[in-house]
């Protein structure tokens, strides 16, 4: 903070591929990752090639603080890998993130946008039912590992 300006603002960008391992290393420590099978550079390197605009990544003075994937395939939008650092977590950074994702798939003329949230991520429910989402108990999501 410089002569009283107030705190850093979040500066929010495009992922690059110089940021994958960045991302690797963020996401295993401060993503949900109960569950889910761990992330490759070559899965994070083909998300930036395919959808280079799809990965946000929040930092404060170059440093990574918060990250939000949005992922459109032309048909859906979905979010995932909502982290945000610990040591800034309470700060609104999250909603930040959501803001800057929605605002991307809007102008790209999406009607809807789903989170992935894991059962179990009670702080996730909270923030993304706060933020407006609601789960769907119609359905649930079937995958498949192909590799």
């Amino acid at each position: 903070m410089v002569g009283g300006a107030g705190p850093e603002p979040l500066a929010v960008r495009h992922g690059v591929a110089g940021d994958v391992d960045a991302l690797l290393s963020f996401w295993a420590a401060a993503g949900e990752n109960d569950g889910r099978p761990p992330d490759t550079a070559e899965a994070v390197d083909r998300l930036i090639a395919h959808d280079p605009e799809a990965v946000l990544v929040g930092e404060f003075g170059g440093v990574l603080a918060a990250t939000l994937v949005v992922g459109w395939d032309g048909w859906r939008a979905n979010l995932y890998r909502l982290a945000v650092d610990s040591t800034h977590r309470g700060r609104g950074l999250a909603r930040q993130m959501l803001r800057h994702a929605e605002e991307r798939v809007v102008e790209l003329g999406v009607d809807r946008l789903c989170a992935m949230v894991l059962d179990e991520n009670h702080a996730g429910a909270a923030f993304w039912s706060a933020a407006g989402y609601a789960p769907r108990q119609d359905w649930r999501r079937w995958v498949k590992t192909l590799r």
